[in-house]
């Protein structure tokens, strides 16, 4: 799949959800409604509700990731904030509450129904040191060394280009700044119609890297203190019902594939000097 396909891709169905959630019919990360249930052991259960209970609803609506980013970065008063694919802004307004009136927080995002969604959400939780800009996450809008953290939820797997999202992220980075991700990451081996399936299922659009291939390209990119630590395990009875749709036999492959596909947290930094 060419690239460019790939993109239209995500941003038609980032775009639907978008709209379903503006008129009130909630949304999935699979792209439609019937499916919410396939994809709940991705999306349900990621924030507790103290973090979220002062955020509006379509913010909580609108959260298509895989993890808490936000409370796994150690965000401290003061600093600046960028989440790539920041959707309708829930990790953004949790950075912006985390790094106070002193900090800043970005949300970059491609599709025009989610920033819409984002700025209006933005407006009803009143925050004012917050700024949602379009762009893509292979070209950041921002100058060279003017991020202290670098956060995303479940979109740099869905980037064809994850070796220019990291070269991006760790140019906009100031030295000593830090890239703290939640995304899809596979552990071993699979055989590349089953991992195209459960990636379907996880993500909507194939492209989760293996542990080691996301170790190495940050490391390439200029990274050092890599680590990627595991925060949900998925097992394949979580996407029975979407395997055996796509004609899979769920028994014969649950060997190849159970527990090898996870959320993880992806931490990194970029060298003081």
């Amino acid at each position: 799949m060419a690239d460019q396909e790939i993109k239209d891709i995500v941003k038609d169905k980032y775009a639907r959800a978008a709209l379903r959630v503006t008129a009130g019919e909630g949304s999935s990360c699979c792209g439609t409604a019937s499916s919410r249930g396939e994809c709940d052991p991705i999306t349900s259960r990621i924030y507790t509700e103290g973090e979220t209970a002062e955020l509006p609803a379509e913010a909580r609506a609108a959260s298509l990731g895989c993890g808490n980013p936000t409370a796994l970065a150690a965000l401290a008063p003061g600093e600046t904030v960028l989440d790539l694919g920041s959707g309708g802004g829930i990790d953004v307004l949790l950075s912006a509450k985390r790094v106070g009136s002193s900090g800043r927080a970005y949300g970059l995002d491609m599709t025009d129904e989610m920033l819409a969604l984002a700025r209006e959400n933005q407006r009803k939780a009143g925050a004012t040191n917050v700024e949602f800009l379009k762009g893509e996450i292979e070209q950041i809008p921002l100058p060279s060394g003017s991020v202290d953290v670098i956060i995303s939820n479940c979109v740099i797997n869905l980037s064809a280009d994850k070796d220019r999202v990291l070269a991006e992220a760790f140019r906009v980075l100031k030295p000593g700044g830090r890239l703290a991700v939640s995304d899809v990451v596979v552990r071993g081996p699979i055989p590349t119609q089953i991992r195209r399936s459960v990636e379907l299922w996880i993500g909507c659009v194939a492209g989760a890297l293996e542990e080691q291939e996301y170790r190495d390209k940050l490391t390439r990119a200029g990274f050092e203190a890599v680590d990627v630590e595991p925060t949900r395990i998925y097992r394949v009875e979580d996407a029975r019902e979407f395997l055996e749709g796509a004609g899979l036999d769920v028994a014969a492959i649950a060997p190849q594939v159970d527990g090898k596909f996870m959320s993880a947290f992806v931490r990194a930094r970029k060298p003081a000097r």
